[in-house]
Parts: C-alpha cells; sequence; structure tokens
C-alpha cells in the first residue's frame, strides 16, 4: 500500500514538474509514418521527442540562416 502511495506521489510530482516547464505539441502524422520516424530515432540513439525537437531546431536555425543572406 506505502508503494503505490509513493508512485502516485510521484506521478503527482512528474505532472506538476511537466506542466511548469514544458509546452505540449501535438503534431499529428499519417498512419504508420510515427513508426517509421521512431525507427530513424532508434537508430541515432534518441528518443521520438528528441529526434522531432532536433529536428525542429535544425530547420529553424536553417530558415532563420535564409533569411539574413
Amino acid at each position: 500500500m506505502a508503494k503505490e502511495r509513493d508512485m502516485k506521489k510521484q506521478a503527482e510530482w512528474s505532472r506538476a514538474y511537466n506542466e511548469k516547464n514544458y509546452d505540449r505539441l501535438y503534431p499529428f502524422v499519417p498512419k504508420g509514418r510515427k513508426a517509421e520516424i521512431q525507427a530513424v530515432a532508434e537508430t541515432q540513439g534518441e528518443t521520438l521527442n528528441e529526434f522531432i525537437v532536433k529536428a525542429i531546431e535544425e530547420r529553424m536555425k536553417r530558415l532563420q540562416g535564409e533569411r539574413e543572406e
């Protein structure tokens, strides 16, 4: 019983921390595409989230560089 209570406290703490420190995005991809993206992310040693965030950051840098030229 104490273990369940501790797990529930940990989940509540994690939820509150994430809510305070992160924005949520809900990208939609065609059926089957998520598995393809996840497989590529795994080959890079990244989570799906890490892969998506890095892809967004790289594109934003590239677009910003195009504007400066």
